[in-house]
């Protein structure tokens, strides 16, 4: 039962008498803040108030008066200013209990219209270990592809891999200059991925010997900057004509203007650790020498791949379908699965078509020799190809839209990436009209940065990304200190031994990480602090499993030897035939925190944020917790009690677990 919905039914029966705009209204509906005033509470009536020029309680007065819910809550209260107040009959909430023992969704309907839907997540370059920033859209991607197919939308799930770009230009040009066929052949992955940092770390090199040329008038000018919005502001201050807000202002100014400064010092500093890195080591200084040029080797390489040079595409069918093993080997630790994986190179053929439709529609314009779309409300054009022929990544997004279109017929498509590619998505959203795709909607999902304990993109002390498998082996190893401690296993009946330890502590590890980037609202940034993530308390994965695996120690120990589907199958008899009975407040709390799953669920739905689900799942393991200390479950003389706090057991287990698995996340059964 979806309260929220149901009630916004009712009040815009309720709100027909009162104003022409009764949904205006009728949606104002949350849960309160203090159960003492209830279970949910309208603040309609304020609003509404103004409108039609009478006092706040006198309309929650007459609205409360025209309200139809008996049937579910008791009798409305009206508070304060004009809150309205509803508090919902036990006996609706023991019926949906039993409903949700009875039910495999535990109590969430499918929608009434589900639509087909394209999730475009991860999207790695192939050709390199993925990395710290590839998590987010990983995670995020795969918990709402699995929640969208639980709501019961036809999803779709696509992997748009790099695997044309100039990562592969990369691994050609040093396979064929630093490379051993040999070791290679033998050893493929780790072969491959040693020579693309090599090359790549040679190309960092030249780059950050030409960025520090030009970095120092940069820092000369940001430091006269500062110099004087100091001056500024330290003058201001004496200044009696000023304003407050304005000397404020001129202090901000002076304080930026010296953030300024340290952003540049320590771009400063990144610039010339990876040049010492080089110059220090005589193998790598003696190879820059050799290959001062290769950034634009890597570039030509490529180009001869994209133009069919036979050797480089021979090169390029043997390096891809290791390059795919090694990503896949992340996946299958991650447990993220992809309907299709449909990288670069498939679309490649279809480019030069999507240039010639678009000129054939009118839409492109030739600048300086390439083939742009110039959109109103942009200042610059997208650009489809470039004056030497080469198309960019906005065309293969282009030709993968009209593939998506041709071949799934989706009703919304959800590009999950990052915000900085804010723009980019705009400009390729405003082509989908012309495009004959206007029906579609296109989503992007975006979503902030990975950061470091020093609040920067977390990197390696070289500048480099720090790879993915490194951060889920040191989250793996300490989730198993903490969940696999030695006073831990001492209390374990039967003992765990090694083998199931470390089962629970990769479940939990890779549980910690997925968790810790979904809690946070995709937008925002967040620190990535292995330690907080593991904890067993607080807003964790973690605190979550834990909550899940005392669900099933109680059970296993209220079982009498059954099986725990067996012993599970009798409390849901039982709460068909034997009325509950709620004698503790912290009952009925646990019972309104289960059945609000569905709410929870609708809102990842509706808003593209799994943290709604997080919060929700922190919230009920908190109350379970609650329920836990102060309601005996078992040896309990009052079998209605016992029967009602099992079931309310049972459910739990089954909410955390169904929540957990939307999230991407595993449950360990005894921690």
């Amino acid at each position: 039962m979806h309260l929220p919905n149901l009630l916004q039914a009712r009040f815009v029966q309720a709100l027909e008498s009162l104003t022409d705009s009764p949904t205006d209204f009728a949606g104002m509906i949350r849960p309160a803040a203090d159960p003492k005033f209830g279970d949910y509470q309208s603040n309609a009536a304020m609003p509404l108030a103004k409108q039609v020029g009478k006092s706040s309680r006198e309309v929650a007065a007459e609205l409360v008066d025209q309200l139809k819910v008996d049937d579910l809550f008791e009798e409305p209260d009206v508070a304060g200013p004009g809150f309205i107040n509803l508090r919902l009959k036990d006996s609706v909430l023991f019926d949906s209990i039993q409903q949700m023992l009875l039910d495999k969704r535990v109590g969430v309907s499918k929608t009434a219209s589900p639509k087909k839907v394209v999730v475009d997540f991860s999207s790695p370059n192939v050709a390199k270990p993925m990395h710290v920033g590839h998590i987010r859209s990983t995670v995020i991607g795969d918990c709402l592809a699995r929640t969208l197919r639980f709501y019961g939308e036809e999803v779709i799930t696509d992997n748009h891999l790099g695997d044309w770009g100039t990562q592969f230009g990369i691994i050609i040009y040093g396979y064929r200059h630093f490379g051993d066929p040999e070791k290679v052949a033998a050893n493929p992955v780790p072969e491959l991925s040693s020579l693309y940092r090599l090359t790549n770390q040679l190309i960092e090199y030249q780059k950050a010997k030409q960025s520090l040329v030009t970095i120092e008038d940069k820092l000369t000018a940001a430091t006269q900057d500062a110099d004087d919005a100091k001056l500024a502001a330290e003058q201001a201050e004496s200044d009696e004509t000023l304003k407050p807000k304005e000397k404020k202002k001129l202090r901000k100014n002076a304080d930026a203007a010296g953030r300024r400064i340290t952003s540049i010092e320590a771009e400063i500093k990144s610039l010339q650790d990876k040049v010492a890195a080089v110059d220090n080591d005589p193998v790598l200084s003696k190879l820059a020498a050799e290959h001062p040029d290769v950034d634009v080797a890597v570039l030509r390489e490529t180009a001869k791949l994209h133009e069919g040079d036979q050797e480089n595409l021979a090169l390029w069918k043997d390096f891809l379908p290791h390059c795919q093993d090694e990503i896949n080997r992340i996946y299958d630790r991650l447990n993220v699965q992809f309907d299709h994986t449909l990288g670069e190179s498939f679309y490649h053929d279809r480019l030069a078509g999507v240039v010639e439709e678009l000129t054939k529609l009118g839409l492109t314009t030739k600048s300086d020799g390439a083939v742009c779309v110039f959109l109103e409300g942009f200042d610059s054009p997208m650009i489809i190809q470039k004056r030497d022929g080469a198309f960019l990544y906005a065309t293969t997004d282009l030709a993968t839209l009209q593939y998506r279109r041709d071949e799934f017929q989706p009703d919304e498509i959800l590009y999950v990436v990052d915000s900085r590619q804010g723009e980019h998505f705009r400009k390729f959203f405003a082509m989908a009209d012309p495009l004959g795709m206007g029906d579609v909607q296109l989503v992007h999902v975006n979503f902030g940065t990975v950061l470091g304990p020093d609040g920067r993109p977390m990197k390696t002390r070289s500048g480099s990304l720090i790879g993915l498998e490194s951060l889920l082996n040191d989250a793996v190893a300490r989730a198993k200190e903490v969940v696999c401690n030695p006073d831990r296993l001492a209390s374990m009946d039967p003992p765990m031994d090694g083998e199931e330890q470390q089962q629970i502590a990769e479940i939990v590890g890779i549980g910690a990480i997925k968790y810790a980037d979904l809690s946070h609202h995709r937008t925002s940034d967040y620190k990535f602090d292995v330690d907080k993530m593991v904890a067993l308390e607080g807003n964790t994965a973690t605190y979550v499993q834990y909550s899940y695996a005392r669900t099933q120690s109680i059970l296993r120990r209220a079982s009498d030897g059954k099986s725990l589907p067996e012993f599970e199958q009798e409390i849901e008899s039982a709460s068909a035939t034997q009325p509950m009975k709620f004698t503790h407040p912290n009952e009925r709390s646990l019972a309104l925190m289960l059945m609000r799953f569905e709410e929870a669920v609708e809102l990842v739905r509706l808003n593209y944020a799994p943290n709604a689900l997080c919060d929700y799942l922190f919230e009920t393991a908190k109350n379970y917790s609650s329920f836990n200390e102060s309601c005996r479950v078992l040896g309990n003389e009052d079998l209605a009690v016992m029967q009602t706090r099992l079931a309310l057991v049972v459910l739990t287990g089954r909410v955390l677990k169904k929540g957990l698995s939307l999230l991407g996340i595993d449950v360990a059964e005894r921690m």
